[in-house]
């Protein structure tokens, strides 16, 4: 039976915000552990050695892998999603050691609006007005941010640029495999296709690292986990709507620990970018779950 979204009474908006605060936190973890790492690694082999010392995390998952039936095309789905989020996880790792942990945060934001992109014309669903607008606003958001023409821009912006497309590529297949797996066998075979995926371009640039490189590594991959997994808690306490706001946070706390640990100038434009680009996914949110609770009948008492 498929799960059933919690009721209005079953939801705790202020445990939601509480873990979608310890969410953003992980991923400000990851982001400063990669910036410390610096070019020392690879990005392609730094993003190998995160995924591949992850695994042992995919402990638990394994009986629901096991027991799971993929077919053919189920297959097909994983390898492809595998292929994608492999590019996106290596552009991402160059842009950290390109361009500031702020605009790599802020420029993130913009995976949800591909994802809505990428739904209307991929899945069919419709584009109705006030997402164009909220769509229009968060390009703008990412123009503030790069101001082409007016500075010079790094590769490692448009890296970031790309890696948006891939990951909401990503995610548009997983919302597509959800529907005929389990979430666990959704984030254990994308552990396993990615780093499978990545092997090869390691190996092209390989260079032995370090045990502490390979620690700082271990860490990448505790806290990348650890907030896929809060994320997750915050999702099933409250809507979206709720937790998607809170996420403005991760932008402040990683333009704080880059000008105070890193010694990267706060640009006031990207936080003004990155404000607008968020401010418009919230927008998205919320109106999803206006919808969907509008679409919805209402639960029996006492069904959770």
């Amino acid at each position: 039976m498929a799960e059933t979204a919690p009721s209005v009474s079953a939801q705790r908006p202020l445990v939601a915000v509480f873990w979608m605060v310890i969410t953003g936190l992980c991923f400000v973890g990851v982001t400063a552990t990669v910036k410390h790492l610096g070019g020392r690694v690879p990005a392609a082999e730094a993003a190998f050695l995160r995924y591949l010392l992850g695994l042992v995390f995919l402990v638990p998952m394994w009986p629901s892998l096991r027991r799971a039936r993929l077919t053919r095309p189920a297959r097909r789905l994983f390898w492809l999603r595998g292929g994608v989020h492999t590019l996106g996880v290596i552009l991402w790792f160059y842009a950290m050691t390109r361009i500031t942990i702020a605009e790599v945060t802020a420029m993130n934001y913009l995976v949800p609006v591909y994802v809505t992109l990428g739904a209307a014309v991929l899945l069919g669903e419709r584009l109705a007005l006030p997402r164009m607008l909220a769509v229009g606003a968060a390009m703008v958001g990412a123009l503030i941010i790069l101001r082409p023409g007016f500075r010079d821009l790094d590769t490692g912006h448009f890296a970031m640029l790309f890696t948006a497309v891939f990951f909401a590529a990503s995610y548009l297949i997983a919302k597509r495999m959800t529907a005929e797996v389990s979430p666990a066998v959704v984030v254990a075979m994308l552990s396993i296709t990615v780093t499978l995926g990545l092997a090869p371009f390691a190996a092209a640039v390989w260079i032995t690292p370090s045990l502490a490189d390979l620690g700082w590594l271990f860490v990448v991959a505790g806290f990348a986990t650890a907030g896929h997994f809060t994320m997750t808690l915050a999702f099933q306490a409250g809507p979206m709507a709720v937790t998607q706001p809170v996420t403005f946070l991760q932008l402040l706390w990683a333009s704080l620990l880059g000008a105070l640990v890193f010694a990267e100038p706060v640009d006031g434009w990207v936080l003004v970018g990155g404000v607008l680009i968020l401010g418009a996914v919230s927008f998205i949110a919320w109106r999803e779950a206006r919808l969907k609770a509008r679409s919805s009948p209402p639960a029996p008492d006492g069904q959770v």
